[in-house]
């Protein structure tokens, strides 16, 4: 008599010996042009992705910044000894930095499609800094990517536009 055990080691076993059996058999051609078109993908995402060293300081310093933010919150939040306040005040700032965050890409994007330059967008409470990567200082230009990114938001914000290179 076959108990639940074994039949589930059967089955698992089959299971596996069929799968390996496809594998092995499948052309090799298929394999190796699912590989290169990955490394294509990697290479074309490589290229279109250059920034300029300060734009990517900026990024990687603001992501460090709102991990800890982060880091902090949740640990109020999974405290047992926190308020219901505490914990409340804490998500909700976790929900605005999540919110911010996604503006902010959404903003530099919209730089990008518009304008054409590569930017790093950091939102303050009632303040917007943009960073564009451009060697062209031009006040016109800034004048623009400071209306377009005053769009975005329903109150009045302080945008801040800097050039760099």
């Amino acid at each position: 008599m076959i108990n639940k055990r074994s039949l589930w080691f059967l089955t698992l076993f089959s299971l596996i010996l069929v799968l390996s059996v496809y594998y092995i058999t499948m052309p090799s051609e298929l394999l190796m042009a699912t590989s290169n078109e990955d490394e294509a993908e990697t290479v074309s995402a490589s290229v279109e992705n250059e920034e300029s060293a300060e734009l990517v300081a900026l990024r990687v310093e603001a992501e460090e910044k709102m991990l800890d933010e982060i880091t902090e919150l949740k640990k109020v939040l999974t405290d047992s000894n926190a308020s219901t306040e505490e914990k409340n005040a804490a998500f909700e700032k976790m929900q605005t930095l999540n919110k911010n965050r996604g503006t902010e890409e959404s903003l530099e994007n919209k730089i990008k499609n518009e304008f054409g330059f590569s930017a790093f967008v950091s939102i303050d409470e009632t303040s917007v800094t943009v960073t564009v990567d451009s060697k062209k200082h031009d006040k016109a230009l800034a004048n623009k990517i400071m209306r377009s990114v005053q769009e975005e938001f329903e109150s009045s914000m302080v945008i801040s536009v800097k050039f760099q290179k």
